[in-house]
């Protein structure tokens, strides 16, 4: 197994035994067996972003989108830079308007990538769970839709 998937796998059992409960109102959350389940066979996009960086602000609703139209295909999940509390976190997460789940830990050191240094960021892992690519600079929907399209074509 190579380290990328491994990587990823030992981010999701992370996330499953980490136990950390949903908050209403919030995208902060750990997820159940059956949800991360729910996950194989999709794309996952990881995305980096802070309060402070204008184009993070400017993709989030393009990111939001492509979570909302591409459920069934990708989950969309992100890692705010500056690793705030929870309480802040979550402030964080309603004035940018985040609408996918905000991990609560950064997963680089678990799935083995230097953690970004340019923001917005977004790792992209296929299916298998192996990492694509890295995407610096503020994505749009059809900036992510492309990588599925790469996906049907296989």
């Amino acid at each position: 197994m190579n380290r990328g998937v491994a990587g990823f796998l030992l981010l999701l059992m992370a996330l499953v035994l980490s136990g950390c409960e949903r908050q209403p109102g919030l995208a902060i959350h750990s997820v159940g067996e059956s949800e991360w389940d729910s996950y194989r066979g999709k794309w996952v996009f990881i995305n980096y972003w802070a309060e402070w960086c204008l184009p993070c602000r400017k993709e989030m609703p393009e990111l939001n989108e492509f979570a909302r139209q591409y459920a069934a295909e990708a989950v969309v999940l992100g890692v705010n830079f500056d690793n705030p509390e929870s309480a802040e976190l979550a402030r964080q997460i309603a004035a940018l308007g985040v609408e996918f789940p905000v991990l609560s830990e950064d997963p680089a050191p678990m799935l083995a990538y230097q953690r970004p240094s340019v923001l917005p960021t977004t790792l992209v892992y296929n299916p298998r769970g192996e990492l694509q690519s890295t995407l610096v600079g503020p994505q749009t929907l059809e900036s992510l839709r492309m990588w599925l399209d790469t996906g049907r074509s296989e």
